[in-house]
């Protein structure tokens, strides 16, 4: 008889979902419905018996996390929708420390520090002696030892020189810090959870018997630390579905190991491989490609990619003179595709290498006023007036919270100077305390002017008084008093250039109460007790971390190779298609020409109907111009899916095409300018 939950898939995706007996390998090439798959596999394990609260999916971000939830409520009924917990790794790391923290000396309402928090953090460690580009360093080796589950004892044991081992010394530094602001960074959130599930035997036989099955989505993006907190959880009950894509694997800059996919044959000897290779996205023409240029990688799983979509049309490659050249061109071609398609803009993606690479196609774009979204720009929680009120929660949630009170401390003006926050900083580090508890100390009065202190003091009351609110107020209503409390909007209009931007900033204001009630409502409904005020803010946080994206405005999108990843546009550009641009000239000098070869397989997987190749002749780069060699990518496509625009040049191409600039001209006749 047909199963009915999975009768609607292919043969390959049917048996995935049904598979329970072993650990499964789930490799899905691009656009072949691995969200679809794991979805009805959470379903099928519900049919099968599994206590929904005992299925566990995890993702790298917010939206993946959202879709697969609502996916599987499609299939199940709302109760085990609910049940099922669906999570960032992050959120997961996040939900077990928030039960587990005290085991490893941190007390209840830890914050989490964001970038800048950190940064501001390492600048103090380092005594304001290095520069900028120093400070990267040290944030990304901080965060790479963790991603490989390295802590500050085994760094400091591996450091290979003087530089290293200095470092090493900033990182144990960095590591006590957070320990005594009762804080933890990002990385935290996984490594710290691998730590405790790894020494704490009772802890980690607890969630191995409340996590029955794990499904992992991306996998191939996994880190060390990632991929040793998956294997804690499942443990010796092998309830394991991972899927991903070694092809897809574009992330090693910031710790992703496509190698982990080889590591689970190994750790995990009874597994099973299914290969997803229909592709429902691109035609045969664009998938074809795409496999002729990744067959140039090593492969430990061998796949090829086929569509049912038909041929398509051929892959268009048009030389341009320059920047702006290129820019003009691919506008002239939106503007000639929409002309016949009659479609709407926000089916056109401009992919790109750099952030950089999008100034020219902007004033292109804003010159025939056609609407366009960039994604990656500022996080909403990025604003001034979001960080203020937050960094307010935070302290409320957890006094210890350096970071957050020398932002608030101030903030509205409460005239308290550098010089006091300087002398009450020392007396801190010399008590081994937190400013905020360093405040109530007899001993600070011996250092500070009776004024500062009155002026302090005034301030550690008004925190005071608004812990004690948030034991019975809930968080929306709390913060809403407090704004008025302090009167943070007399100070938005105070320190605003124009009423208009006061006004504005006010609006963010009010979308951050909307927000917080939001999710107020949201953990009741899962939680049904009153809304503690440090789930808020852990929430709060993580979601300004994980999610940086703008919200679509409906224009063409322009975005990088990176942030295209899990999209899909009918018509797409790749601009700068050209050696170090892509390959980047950084993967060139070390070498690293696969995860390149693999960000180029990503841009071409994302085309569903057309896909044009832009590549420039010259550029500039610090006042200079300088010639550019079209990229070796486009010599591993087939010759016979591709159709150059300049065909004088190109061997097999067609013939030379009316310019771009002529063929804007008449458009604008034709559309009556």
């Amino acid at each position: 008889m047909r199963n009915k939950i999975t009768h609607s898939l292919n043969p390959q995706q049917r048996a995935a979902a049904e598979h329970i007996g072993s650990p499964l390998l789930v490799l899905a090439g691009a656009g072949s419905g691995k969200t679809r798959v794991i979805t009805h596999k959470i379903a099928q394990l519900i049919h099968t018996g599994l206590r929904p609260e005992s299925i566990f999916a995890v993702t790298f971000t917010n939206k993946a996390a959202r879709e697969m939830k609502a996916r599987a409520a499609a299939l199940i009924n709302s109760e085990q929708a609910q049940a099922v917990v669906v999570s960032t790794f992050h959120s997961l790391g996040l939900r077990l420390m928030r039960s587990e923290c005290k085991r490893l000396g941190y007390r209840a309402g830890f914050s989490i520090l964001d970038m800048q928090d950190t940064e501001a953090l390492l600048h103090e460690l380092t005594h304001k002696e290095v520069g900028q580009a120093d400070l990267n360093s040290l944030r990304w080796q901080i965060s790479n030892w963790k991603n490989d589950l390295l802590l500050p004892e085994q760094a400091l044991a591996a450091a290979a020189d003087e530089r290293v081992h200095g470092q090493a010394r900033v990182y144990a530094a960095y590591q006590r810090q957070l320990q005594a602001y009762n804080a933890m960074d990002f990385d935290d959130l996984i490594m710290q959870p691998v730590v405790l599930l790894r020494d704490h035997a009772e802890v980690r036989e607890h969630w191995q018997a409340r996590v029955r099955h794990l499904l992992v989505d991306e996998y191939q993006d996994t880190n060390a630390c990632q991929y040793e907190f998956m294997k804690q959880l499942v443990g010796v009950n092998h309830g394991l579905t991972a899927v991903g894509d070694d092809d897809q694997s574009i992330y090693a800059w910031r710790g992703a190991r496509p190698e982990n996919l080889a590591l689970l044959e190994k750790d995990f000897p009874t597994l099973r491989l299914i290969k997803l290779e229909q592709n429902y996205r691109s035609s045969e023409r664009i998938l074809q490609s795409a496999n002729h240029l990744i067959a140039n990688n090593p492969h430990l799983f061998e796949k090829r990619l086929w569509s049912g979509q038909g041929m398509g049309e051929p892959l268009r490659v048009i030389p341009c003179k320059h920047p702006e050249h290129e820019a003009e061109r691919v506008v002239s071609e939106i503007l000639k595709i929409r002309f016949n398609r009659r479609d709407d803009y926000r089916n056109y993606a401009i992919l790109y290498r750099g952030n950089f690479q999008s100034r020219p196609f902007e004033k292109a774009l804003r010159e025939h006023d056609i609407p366009y979204s960039i994604s990656g720009g500022s996080s909403f929680f990025e604003r001034t007036e979001i960080k203020d009120l937050m960094a307010y929660l935070r302290l409320i949630v957890n006094p210890a919270d350096d970071s957050a009170f020398l932002r608030i401390v101030n903030t509205p003006r409460r005239e308290i100077g550098a010089g006091t926050l300087e002398k009450l900083s020392g007396y801190a580090q010399q008590r081994h305390s937190g400013l905020f508890g360093a405040c109530s100390e007899l001993g600070l009065s011996e250092q500070l002017s009776a004024r500062a202190m009155q002026r302090l003091q005034r301030f550690v009351d008004l925190m005071h008084e608004m812990q004690r609110k948030a034991e019975h107020e809930e968080p929306v209503n709390l913060l809403s008093q407090f704004i008025d409390e302090i009167g943070y909007r007399d100070w938005l209009y105070e320190t605003s250039k124009t009423r208009e931007l006061a006004e504005r900033r006010m609006e963010n204001v009010e979308e951050l109460l909307s927000w917080i009630g939001n999710l107020q409502k949201h953990i009741k409904e899962t939680d049904s007790s009153n809304t503690p005020l440090d789930q808020v803010v852990a929430h709060m946080t993580l979601m300004d971390i994980i999610d940086r994206d703008e919200d679509d405005k409906g224009g063409v999108q322009m975005m990088t190779l990176h942030s295209a990843k899990g999209l899909e546009f009918p018509h797409v550009f790749m601009v700068g298609f050209e050696e170090g641009l892509l390959p980047h000239q950084n993967s060139i000098d070390d070498d690293h020409i696969e995860e390149e070869r693999r960000l180029t397989y990503v841009g071409i997987t994302r085309a569903q109907q057309h896909l044009t190749l832009t590549h420039a002749q010259a550029r500039n780069r610090r006042g200079e111009q300088y010639d550019c060699t079209p990229s070796r990518f486009l010599e591993e496509l087939p010759e016979e899916h591709l159709e150059w625009e300049d065909g004088e040049s190109q061997p097999g191409g067609v013939k030379a095409r009316e310019s771009g600039r002529a063929h804007l001209s008449s458009l604008r006749d034709i559309l009556g300018g």
